[in-house]
C-alpha cells in the first residue's frame, strides 16, 4: 500500500515538474526574443558602493560604480526552472527517489528546503531590483538571510523527526526562520517609502500581497502538519499540499514579477 503511496507522489512531482519546466522555458523565451522589444528603456544594472577619498576637500565620500546589468527575465524563468530541476531530482534517480520517501516517512523532506533556498532567494532578489534596490551588498545580504529563513524549515523537521513519542514540537526554528524571513521586507519596504509621496504602481502592490498571501501559506501549511489538524495528521497529505502551493505561488508570483519588467523606466 506505502509503495503505491510513493509511486503516485513520485508521478505527481513529475507532472508539478512539467509545469514549472514549461513555464520557465516560456518565460526564458519571452525575455530573449520581446521583452526587449516592448519596453527596451527597462534595464536593471547592479551597483557597488564603497568609500572613496575626495583629496580635495580630504574628506570621505559615498561612491558608486557600475558592475552588470541584471538578466531580469532569465532570472524569472530560472526561478521556475529551479523547481522543475528539484521535481526532477526527486523523481528519476532511483537512489535520489528512495532517500526521498524514507525521509518522508520520518517527516522530513531535505531536498525541498534546499529547492526552496535556491529559488525563493533568487525571486526575492528580483523583487528587491523593482523597488530599487541595486546594491551587490544588499542583494548578497537579501539573499543569503532568505535561504536562512528556508534551512531553518529545514532544521524544523530534522529537530522534530527525533522526538519520542508525547514530547512536544520545538517550534524554535519556525520561530527564528520567520524572523529571519522579515528582514528583506523590512529592506523593501524603506525603499518602497523612502521618498515619501511617491504613489507605486499597480503591479508594486499585486506583487507584495501576492507575495504576502501565497507564501504565508507555506509556514500554515507547516503550522497545521505539527498541530497534526485533519488530514494533516498525514505528514504525505501536508507534502502534497507544499507542492500544490510551490506551483500556485510561484506561477503567479513570476508571471506578476515578470510583468513589473514591462514598467516605464
Amino acid at each position: 500500500m506505502q509503495t503505491n503511496t510513493f509511486e503516485k507522489l513520485r508521478r505527481f512531482n513529475m507532472i508539478m515538474g512539467a509545469f514549472h519546466l514549461v513555464q520557465g522555458l516560456l518565460m526564458i523565451v519571452f525575455a530573449v526574443t520581446v521583452l526587449g522589444d516592448i519596453n527596451p528603456a527597462f534595464k536593471i544594472t547592479i551597483t557597488q558602493n564603497f568609500l572613496n577619498y575626495d583629496t580635495v576637500a580630504q574628506r570621505l565620500f559615498l561612491d558608486q560604480k557600475a558592475l552588470f546589468d541584471l538578466p531580469f527575465g532569465i532570472l524569472v524563468g530560472v526561478f521556475l526552472l529551479l523547481s522543475a530541476g528539484a521535481h526532477a531530482l526527486i523523481s528519476f534517480p532511483k537512489k535520489i527517489n528512495e532517500m526521498y520517501n524514507r525521509d518522508l516517512t520520518k517527516g522530513i523532506n531535505k531536498l525541498r528546503w534546499f529547492e526552496y533556498a535556491l529559488s525563493s532567494s533568487v525571486m526575492i532578489v528580483l523583487i528587491s531590483t523593482l523597488f530599487g534596490i541595486y546594491d551587490i551588498g544588499s542583494l548578497i545580504l537579501i539573499f543569503i538571510v532568505n535561504a536562512a529563513m528556508n534551512l531553518f524549515g529545514l532544521d524544523m523537521e530534522l529537530i522534530n523527526s527525533r522526538r519520542t513519542e508525547g514530547e512536544k514540537v520545538n517550534w524554535g526554528p519556525f520561530v527564528w526562520g520567520s524572523v529571519a524571513g522579515l528582514a528583506p521586507w523590512i529592506a523593501i519596504v524603506l525603499y518602497m517609502l523612502g521618498s515619501g509621496d511617491i504613489t507605486p504602481p499597480w503591479f508594486v502592490w499585486a506583487i507584495v500581497g501576492t507575495y504576502f498571501v501565497a507564501f504565508n501559506t507555506f509556514p500554515i501549511n507547516m503550522v497545521l502538519q505539527y498541530k497534526k489538524v485533519g488530514k494533516w495528521k498525514d505528514y504525505l497529505y501536508g507534502e502534497r499540499t507544499y507542492i500544490i502551493l510551490s506551483l500556485v505561488a510561484k506561477s503567479i508570483l513570476a508571471w506578476l514579477v515578470l510583468f513589473g519588467a514591462l514598467q516605464p523606466a
